[in-house]
């Protein structure tokens, strides 16, 4: 049943029930616990509109709320997105209006699916960093996002590359909802607002895409990229943070949240010299070494660096091999992770048994000693 406040017509529904007002609404819905839509029509006021919403998702998480107006400008989008509102709809734009709804119940059972007591146990944050660029980090990690979600996991892929981030492409998904559209929810966010950024990719694997505006990527704070992570945690069994080749801000943000840090590298000297900055760095910081695996990725390419050379240069055991095969570029142009192309593939295999072997196992969080201390009181 789908309560509609107001509304003069109802394209294609035979299940809605009408009616009059907000407060008629609020009575509907306590006689419907399982409602997951309300539509508020245009000759609602507009602030008596997003007060019973503010309510609604805190009351409600899972109901949602579709605005329609004559009229639709940024001014109310972003109030709509502030009060928790899905959707904001141009009146008589029937075709719209039955997407949104559809969008809106997708995301309603998405919500009712991830909605666990407080004391279920959380996520597990994984941060896949490189310091050098083209050594296949976003492609790793989408690989090895899906390999968790193919365990029966329940996987996000944060793309933190906010600049040049290349999640969506990769998969050719198209990015509706980005993290940009989280800022008018800054230090409020909560789970219907973040599962209202992600876009799903396949049952069981989210992501939440980086922004595609140019400029947008300067507006988001460090401190908004924490707040996601640990909504998100709460979420799903694994987060995959896919990061730029940087200790930026927001880098070290998702390190903080991170419970395994997994680092790559390829058999090529600048690789290797920024890999072995990047672990001083890591140490410096005072991360826990028991969180971090290094990767060799393209291992078997012959190009007279071998894995003993690899560890030799780093100081560091090798936790995983992954070769190199012109089917990953094949796949990424296909929009498919290998992984789910190609199974048997020994690229597949090789990030599925790292998958399994090092995080699957995984326990309780292992912190950093200095994330107390670097957290209260913050960077300059």
């Amino acid at each position: 049943m789908t309560i509609l406040c107001r509304l003069a017509a109802w394209p294609g529904e035979t299940t809605a029930s009408t009616v009059d007002d907000l407060d008629a609404a609020q009575r509907a819905l306590t006689d419907a616990p399982f409602e997951d839509l309300v539509v508020v029509g245009p000759d609602t006021e507009k602030d008596d509109a997003l007060r019973f919403t503010a309510h609604l998702r805190i009351d409600r998480p899972a109901v949602g709320v579709i605005l329609v107006r004559r009229h639709v400008d940024v001014d109310l989008l972003t109030e709509a997105l502030r009060a928790g509102v899905r959707e904001v709809v141009t009146a008589g734009d029937d075709a719209a209006l039955l997407a949104a709804c559809d969008r809106s119940r997708a995301l309603s059972g998405h919500v009712r699916a991830i909605d666990e007591p407080a004391n279920t146990p959380q996520g597990k944050v994984v941060t896949v960093f490189a310091a050098k660029g083209g050594c296949g980090k976003t492609t790793f990690a989408i690989n090895l996002a899906a390999a968790l979600a193919a365990g029966d996991q329940r996987v996000c892929v944060l793309d933190l590359d906010l600049a040049f981030g290349d999640v969506a492409i990769n998969v050719q998904l198209e990015p509706v909802r980005t993290i940009s559209d989280a800022l008018p929810m800054a230090g409020h966010l909560d789970t219907t607002g973040a599962a209202s950024l992600l876009t799903q990719y396949r049952p069981g694997l989210d992501m939440l895409l980086a922004p595609v505006t140019p400029g947008d990527a300067e507006k988001i704070p460090a401190a908004l990229v924490g707040e996601l992570l640990a909504v998100l945690r709460g979420m799903f069994d694994f987060v995959v943070v896919d990061t730029p080749a940087q200790f930026s801000e927001h880098v070290l943000t998702a390190m903080d949240a991170s419970d395994h840090h997994v680092l790559l590298t390829t058999p090529d000297t600048p690789a290797l010299k920024n890999m072995r900055i990047t672990l001083d760095m890591l140490d410096l910081l005072s991360y826990s070494r028991d969180i971090r695996s290094i990767v060799f990725n393209r291992s078997d390419a012959k190009v007279g660096l071998s894995s003993s050379d690899v560890e030799r240069v780093v100081r560091s055991t090798i936790s995983a091999q992954v070769p190199s095969s012109r089917n990953v570029p094949i796949s990424i142009n296909k929009g498919t992770p290998i992984v789910i192309a190609t199974p048997a593939h020994p690229v597949s295999q090789a990030i599925t048994r790292f998958a399994r072997e090092r995080l699957l196992s995984l326990t309780a969080p292992a912190r950093h000693k200095a994330f107390a201390v670097r957290r209260g009181a913050g960077r300059r």
